[in-house]
């Protein structure tokens, strides 16, 4: 089996070259080649723009009957962007650019022209300078003294530029030590005056801390220990504090009742009627007797009607709180 890619042929020893018919080609045969436009145009028939540069699939072939010193000169066919127009150019060796021909217009290019006016002026210059020689003469002269000119302005921008630019480097150095000394020092101050600053905060933040501390006393603090199990809380009795709040409602209405004073000014004294059978009992008492014990009597009865008001009392505010 032979190899995939072969780079040797084999060709019998009966193979005559001369023999191969050769195919017959037109010689304005035209080929498909990929270039790009080599200058700026714009297009006649829908005035776009085509920059240089931009690809295109063009068509190209051998111009007939023209050459340069035996070089040929190739034309290109081209479409149009935008409205598919032929547009044509052709290659120009003798001054190594490209000429356009129908289809399009070149755009303005000064430094092609100001590279043409060089040429011409040049060429001029060459043949007023070819036939006479007192024109090569001055023209010799004219250019050295161009050339003394130029040379004196440049000498004379160079002792400017010098004058100008003397420079001390080390007055700039040590300029240039100063500045930062004082930039360091000054660094330094600022950081200083700020922690005292700081300070000064802290320090006052600290007094007011204390003397509000001395101000305001202590507040005890619960014991954590006093209830030892969640379930304390449950057994507690929530009923004397509604009981107070209800003496305190009760206190504000009506008034307080619990003094003696208070109380002795609410009770009356109940007036007893005389009886005759002690009556005549008693006369044979002394009047001393009879007077001592007056009084006492109707002291305890005061005593006994007053502590019954108050167990009434407390009674009925037992009954409301339950």
């Amino acid at each position: 089996m032979s190899e995939r890619k072969v780079l040797n042929k084999y060709y019998p020893p009966d193979f005559d070259p001369a023999k191969i018919p050769k195919l017959k080609l037109p010689k304005d045969r035209q080929y498909v080649v990929r270039l790009m436009a080599p200058f700026n145009m714009r297009c006649k028939t829908c005035g776009e723009y085509i920059y240089k540069g931009k690809k295109f699939n063009a068509r190209k072939e051998t111009v007939q009957n023209e050459s340069y010193l035996g070089l040929p000169i190739f034309r290109f066919y081209i479409k149009c962007t935008r409205c598919l127009a032929e547009i044509t150019f052709k290659t120009d060796p003798e001054n190594t650019d490209y000429t356009m021909e129908h289809g399009a217009t070149r755009n303005f290019q000064a430094e092609k022209l100001l590279e043409e006016e060089e040429k011409r002026m040049q060429k001029e210059r060459e043949e007023e300078e070819l036939n006479n020689p007192m024109k090569v003469l001055e023209n010799r002269t004219k250019d050295s003294k161009l050339e003394m000119e130029v040379l004196e302005n440049l000498q004379e921008l160079k002792e400017l530029n010098q004058r100008q630019a003397n420079v001390d480097f080390e007055a700039m150095l040590k300029q240039y030590k100063e500045l930062e000394e004082e930039q360091r020092r000054k660094e330094q101050e600022e950081d200083e005056q700020e922690m005292k600053a700081m300070l000064e905060q802290a320090q006052n933040r600290r007094l007011l801390v204390d003397s509000d501390s001395d101000e305001e006393p202590a507040k005890p603090r619960p014991n954590p220990t006093a209830q030892t199990k969640p379930t304390d809380i449950l057994q507690e009795d929530p009923q004397p504090q509604s009981k107070k709040l209800r003496m305190e409602s009760w206190e504000r209405s009506v008034g307080k009742l619990s003094t003696k004073a208070q109380l002795a000014g609410l009770v009356a004294r109940r007036k007893q009627k005389a009886d005759p059978a002690l009556d005549n009992g008693m006369e044979t008492r002394g009047t001393t007797a009879s007077t001592g014990s007056l009084p006492a009597a109707a002291a305890a009865a005061a005593a006994t009607s007053s502590l019954g008001l108050l167990g009434a009392y407390e009674d009925s505010e037992d009954s409301a709180s339950d």
